[in-house]
Order: structure tokens, then sequence, then C-alpha cells
């Protein structure tokens, strides 16, 4: 079984995917094909995607029995001790207000207790 999913891709190429997979989603494929045209087909998806995205998962002998290949995404497969996973990019922190010290404003307002 092989994957695909592509994003901000020219029709042209799901156009081109629609030939051997199946489009379940838009932009989503997914179907049954041989090695080699597994491999012409991304070679054509990441000629074609330009600054798009790609993904393409794909059946492997290795102990997950998967493969990832990656094309013009943040996430990037990464091999730890014969497993792969799926690296995302670190949020950007944002920047925090400075606390200010001394009593917070709910304390000032006696709106419980004596008056």
């Amino acid at each position: 079984m092989t994957v695909v999913v592509v994003a901000a891709c020219p029709v042209g190429l799901r156009g081109h995917l629609t030939r051997w997979l199946l489009e379940i989603s838009p932009g989503v494929f997914v179907g049954q094909v041989s090695a080699r045209v597994r491999s012409l087909m991304w070679e054509r998806v990441v000629e074609m995607v330009k600054s798009g995205r790609a993904i393409m998962v794909h059946h492997s002998n290795n102990e997950q029995g998967l493969e990832f290949s990656v094309h013009g995404s943040e996430w990037i497969p990464e091999d730890f001790e014969g497993i792969t996973l799926m690296r995302r990019p670190a949020p950007a922190a944002p920047d925090a207000p400075a606390k200010a010290a001394g009593w917070s404003n709910a304390s000032k307002r006696r709106k419980y207790g004596r008056r």
C-alpha cells in the first residue's frame, strides 16, 4: 500500500497521481504500485510540487513496516535506533510579558469578606 499526501501543489500533479492511485480526499492518494513505479512517481512528485509539500508512506521491510519520503515539509523523518519518527519543528516561544511584583488586581478589590 502506498499513500501520497500533497498540499499547495499544481492541479497537473494531482492528475498525474490519479494514473496510478485513487484520490480518497483532496490531496490524499492511496493505491498499490510496484517499487519501480513508486520510485519514478516520487521523482515526478518532487519535480512537479515545487514550493508545495508532499509526503509518501509505503511498505518496507523494517521493524515498523513503513518508510517515509518527505519533500518541502518542516516535519522530517529521523531514525532512532531502527525506528523512524517524524520530527516536527519546535514551536516558537511567545514573548511573555514581564510580571509586576506585588499584589494582584483581584486582591485589591475587596469583593468578598469584610467591608
